[in-house]
């Protein structure tokens, strides 16, 4: 038995995790206070224009939609990916972006009930970018 995805399911999925993924960073920052640091911004900058593309995608019924999804996920895993390596001090320090005036890239306030938020995001991303590659699937009906 093979599960097939269809392509608009595929869109609807990817834009359901981009939303969920964007009211998250909201509620961390926002709600729990935690401001983000130099990465958690640049990774925002991918996340929030995905809601707004994958919806519109899905609104107007566009087939090509996630040809956007998937660079702008692929761009923003790429940030996720960078801040993992940090945060589990595989990149060196020297080239680490934080300031000693604004939030730690690698410090505890990077965990969310025990997981590092890097790592969620490189999850999300990459889910949101298998699903919009997904959505490109020519129609075979």
């Amino acid at each position: 038995m093979t599960f097939r995805l269809s392509t608009d399911a595929a869109l609807a999925a990817a834009w359901i995790v981009a939303l969920v993924s964007s009211f998250a960073v909201l509620f961390i920052g926002e709600v729990l206070g935690q401001t983000p640091c130099i990465l958690c911004w640049f990774q925002r900058a991918f996340m929030f224009p995905l809601t707004v593309v994958l919806g519109l995608g899905l609104w107007w019924q566009d087939g090509l939609a996630g040809r956007y999804g998937v660079a702008l996920s692929l761009a923003g895993g790429a940030i996720a990916l960078w801040h993992l390596g940090l945060f589990w001090g595989l990149i060196p320090e020297r080239i680490q972006p934080c300031t000693a005036a604004g939030p730690s890239c690698t410090d505890e306030g990077q965990l969310a009930l025990g997981v590092p938020i890097p790592l969620l995001s490189f999850l999300a991303f990459a889910l949101i970018a298998a699903l919009s590659a997904a959505s490109l699937k020519e129609k075979t009906e």
